[in-house]
This record gives structure tokens, C-alpha cells and sequence, in this order.
């Protein structure tokens, strides 16, 4: 282990010079390889509908390719998940990504070619402990073995020869066997299908392991981390694993889970890192203190375009390339990947924080947003609001969803929340009138609304009962994996669904 640690330390001083350069140089990098992408994709289907080989700019491009969701490309995906090859991508297409999302019952099926394992999301984990070492120059983190929840992978009974699955479930699955070596728990419990007999079986078979780092999305990860403490007896993580030092965490908003990851794992000196990934690509690395932002991936084989969320809901939207993108402003991510995914609206929102090296904070998603009233209401709003309340009143939150309460006869228009607690507020309206006057500080267009009750009542929250989110998630067969709670939604059928559960 120490040998092999060495030498990935070695590696991962010479690395970070490549990460430099694309920050220092990253409208050359992404034209460069734009131009990769097109070329190698000139011979498929979709190269020749849309003449790849004569495409020479990014002018032509935007012309001529459409922006396309998942709606729009999924008759193609299906043709690959039945065999069919040079459809999207020329490379051989086996594995399919299953990201059920929060949008949409439906599942998706995100094709990930061999080139987005390598270029995109093992590059992007290599310079993601690259960075961390270049942060960290002391730290033992490769010592020991990083724990990984995965998700679950089953066979394409469609075409015998590829695997349906988590993204997670893919990576370990690919791994070579150095990195393999170093990490926890074994691939068969980590592939296990049954999520509740997962966490047993992680929690069985990893405490006597030196973990060094942790690896996950944090809701299923306190979950992990409860029943290792249940199992052992222990009073935090840092009793389990002394070695522990880093959680690297992505796929939900840190900010309302950092209390009680500290106190869960008992270290002052322990290192919290944020990352953005998901089915279709690697996006973004913490790499500052600054646990907001997210330097932009530029090299990963992911090009990227922005639509001004001013513009998202036109006909033809006004599409901005990375140099003209502007700092504070909210954007629909567009991405080119190497797997095949040409200008994918993917449904997140960013805004930038720096430029030259290109920074974001993710602010929501393109679907999830309270905007019944024009208030506009983004996640990123409501993760603030719910930091401040519980800062307020002592209180720690485990997950939580909101919705609007609809104009009727002779009653007001309002928000809804339903908010399971870790530890609940000392002051339940205390907590409320927070949470409503933070929304109205960063919020102007909900302030307008709230305005004397004039559009807006003050918001209505249930307080619920520990796990109530997990047993509604289990109910609905969503435990695990890329599953995440849906935050906010111009709708009421999540939470009409969940406190139907109750």
C-alpha cells in the first residue's frame, strides 16, 4: 500500500500542471476539443444527418445541431440498448447509465462509452485526489482505503452483451485493479441489489478496515454511517476509523447536512469535499476552501454551452458560449460528451463565481423550482433559507421538500414544506418566521409576493417523524443509488405522495 501510495503521490504532482493549464487557458482547451469531439463523431448516424465533416466553427454548429433533452434523443439510446452501434458515438457502446432523476417517473438511460470512463470520469477522480493533495500536502489519505456506497448493475435483456446500472455501479465495475486494491468494501457487497442488505453488509465488513476517505451522496451516506454506529456500539466515526479524513460528497446541497456530519464523525480537523458529477459526465471539483464553488471541468471530454435562464423558456433560446458567460447570472447547462450526448440539456442550473479559472456554484435545476406566484423560488434559495432556520434554532435537517398551496375561494396562495429533522428546532415558529425571512432577503421576487400577505402567506411546514423520507423513498422502490429527494416542485405530487405516507 505505501509503495503504491507513493507513487500515485508522484503522479499527482505531475498531473496538477495539466490542471493549470486548463484553467489558465480554458476557451483553447474546450475549442480544441470541440473540434475532437465533431471529428470523431463525423461517421455515426447522427454525424451524417447533421454533416459533421463540414462543421468548422462553433457558428455552424449552434445553426445546425438542436439543443436536445432526453425526450429527444432517447429513440436513439433505445436503438443502442438493443445493439445497434455508430449510432451517437462511434466507439462501442455496452453500458447504460439508469438515472431515474426527480423529474420524471420514467427512468433515463445515459449510454457511457469507454471514452467517458477514462477521459471523463476516472480523469475527473484522479485530479479529484490531485487537487485534494495539492490542498492537503500532509495528508496520509492514500494509506488507507476510500469507502464507496455504489449503486447496483443488472443485465441488458435486450442485448446480452451490456449492463444497465448505476453510473457508480459502472465506475467499480471498470476499475483497474490498483484502484480496486484501494478501495472498500469488497465489489460483490458493493454491487449487492437489495439497498438494505447493502448497508448491513457494508457496515458488516468495513469497520475493521482503515478507512481513509468516504465517498457519496450524503443522505444515503447517514444512513451508513447510523448503522455503523448501531452495529459497533461506538459514539462517532472517528472511534470506527481514526484514520478518517476527507468526506467527498456530491449529488445534493452539503450545506444542511455539515452539522451533523461533524458531529456524527467527531473530528475538528476533518476535510468536507464537494464534487459535481452525475450519469452523463464529471463536472466540477471543490477546489478552493471556499466549499461553495466548483471549478468547471475543462478537459474531460464534456464541451460545454449555457442558456441565460432570462431566455430558457423561448422557442429558440439564446445560447452563450463559455467566454461570454457572466458572473452571477443563472444558466441551463448544454453538454457535448464524449459518449454521445450532443448539446444535452442536462436540467441543472449554475451560476458563475470566477472566471479565468471558471468557477460555478450550482444554484437548481431547470424543473425544480416553486414558481406559482412569480416568486421563483430555486433550490439554492431554499437550502439557504433552511440554513439559516436551523441555525436559529439548533436544529439539524435530514431532508426535506416544499410545494406551492394554489389560489382558491377565499384563501391565499403559499408554500408548503414538509422537513424531517436530525435534531428538531427548539422553536418550531421561530424556525418558520426564519426560514420565510431569509427567502425574503434573497429572494426579491418572493419578498414582492410576501408583501402583506398580499400573494404569499407565510409558508406552512409539517415537522415530520425520523425516517418518514425513507420510508416514503423505499415505497416508491427509490432507496440508494442516484436516487434523490425532490427538493422543491412547481407541483404537489411529491408531497401530496409523501404525507399521504405519513
Amino acid at each position: 500500500m505505501e509503495i503504491l501510495a507513493s507513487a500515485i503521490n508522484w503522479i499527482s504532482k505531475r498531473r496538477m500542471h495539466q490542471i493549470e493549464h486548463f484553467m489558465m487557458h480554458p476557451i483553447e482547451v474546450q475549442e480544441y476539443l470541440f473540434k475532437d469531439l465533431i471529428s470523431s463523431a463525423a461517421q455515426t448516424e447522427w454525424g451524417k444527418k447533421y454533416d459533421y465533416s463540414s462543421i468548422k466553427n462553433l457558428d455552424t454548429f449552434e445553426e445546425r445541431v438542436p439543443i436536445s433533452t432526453y425526450e429527444d434523443l432517447s429513440p436513439y439510446i433505445e436503438r443502442m440498448i438493443r445493439g445497434e452501434q455508430n449510432i451517437l458515438w462511434p466507439s462501442k457502446i455496452t453500458d447504460f447509465s439508469k438515472s431515474s432523476g426527480t423529474t420524471n417517473a420514467r427512468s433515463k438511460f445515459i449510454p457511457v462509452s469507454k471514452e467517458a470512463l477514462e477521459d471523463c470520469h476516472y480523469k475527473a477522480g484522479k485530479d479529484l485526489i490531485t487537487i485534494y493533495l495539492n490542498n492537503h500536502p500532509t495528508s496520509k489519505v492514500l494509506f488507507g482505503k476510500s469507502l464507496g456506497i455504489g449503486g447496483s448493475l443488472q443485465k441488458n435483456h435486450h442485448y446480452n452483451d451490456s449492463l444497465m446500472g448505476d453510473v457508480s455501479a459502472i465506475i467499480m465495475k471498470n476499475l483497474p485493479f490498483w484502484a480496486e486494491f484501494m478501495r472498500a468494501p469488497n465489489l460483490e457487497v458493493a454491487l449487492m441489489d437489495e439497498w438494505e442488505s447493502k448497508i448491513e453488509r457494508i457496515a458488516e465488513t468495513t469497520t475493521d478496515k482503515n478507512i481513509t476517505s468516504i465517498a457519496g451522496v450524503p443522505t444515503w451516506t447517514l444512513v451508513l454511517f447510523e448503522k455503523i454506529l448501531e452495529q459497533t456500539g461506538k459514539s462517532c466515526l472517528a472511534e470506527v476509523w481514526p484514520n478518517l479524513e476527507v468526506f467527498f460528497h456530491g449529488a445534493v446541497a452539503f450545506g444542511p447536512y455539515r452539522e451533523t456530519f461533524k458531529k456524527l464523525i467527531g473530528r475538528d480537523d476533518m476535510h468536507f469535499t464537494d464534487v459535481y458529477n452525475a450519469s452523463e459526465g464529471f463536472f466540477g471539483i471543490q477546489d478552493t476552501t471556499n466549499d461553495d464553488e466548483l471549478l468547471l471541468l475543462l478537459d474531460y471530454g464534456v464541451f460545454y454551452e449555457f442558456i441565460p435562464m432570462s431566455e430558457f423558456d423561448k422557442e429558440n433560446p439564446k445560447v452563450v458560449q463559455l467566454a461570454d458567460v457572466e458572473i452571477g447570472k443563472n444558466y441551463a447547462i448544454l453538454i457535448t460528451t464524449n459518449a454521445g450526448l450532443w448539446r444535452y440539456l442536462i436540467g441543472d442550473t449554475v451560476r458563475f463565481t470566477s472566471k479565468y479559472p471558471y468557477r460555478i456554484k450550482i444554484s437548481g435545476r431547470t424543473k425544480h423550482f416553486i414558481n406559482a406566484f412569480g416568486e421563483e423560488v430555486v433550490i439554492e434559495n431554499a437550502e439557504e433559507a433552511i440554513k439559516a432556520a436551523c441555525k436559529a434554532t439548533q436544529a439539524e435537517v435530514r431532508n426535506f421538500t416544499a410545494a406551492p398551496v394554489y389560489l382558491q375561494e377565499g384563501q391565499k396562495g403559499g408554500h408548503e414544506w414538509a422537513i424531517e429533522f436530525k435534531h428538531t428546532p427548539n422553536n418550531q415558529q421561530l424556525f418558520i418566521e426564519t426560514l420565510d425571512k431569509k427567502l425574503r432577503e434573497i429572494n426579491s421576487d418572493y419578498d414582492a409576493k410576501r408583501y402583506k400577505d398580499m400573494a404569499l402567506i407565510e409558508p406552512k411546514i409539517h415537522f415530520l417523524q425520523p425516517k418518514s423520507f425513507y420510508n416514503w423513498m423505499k415505497s416508491r422502490g427509490k432507496l440508494g443509488g442516484q436516487n434523490k429527494v425532490p427538493r422543491l416542485a412547481n407541483h404537489r405530487e411529491y408531497l401530496d405522495s409523501l404525507l399521504a405516507s405519513l
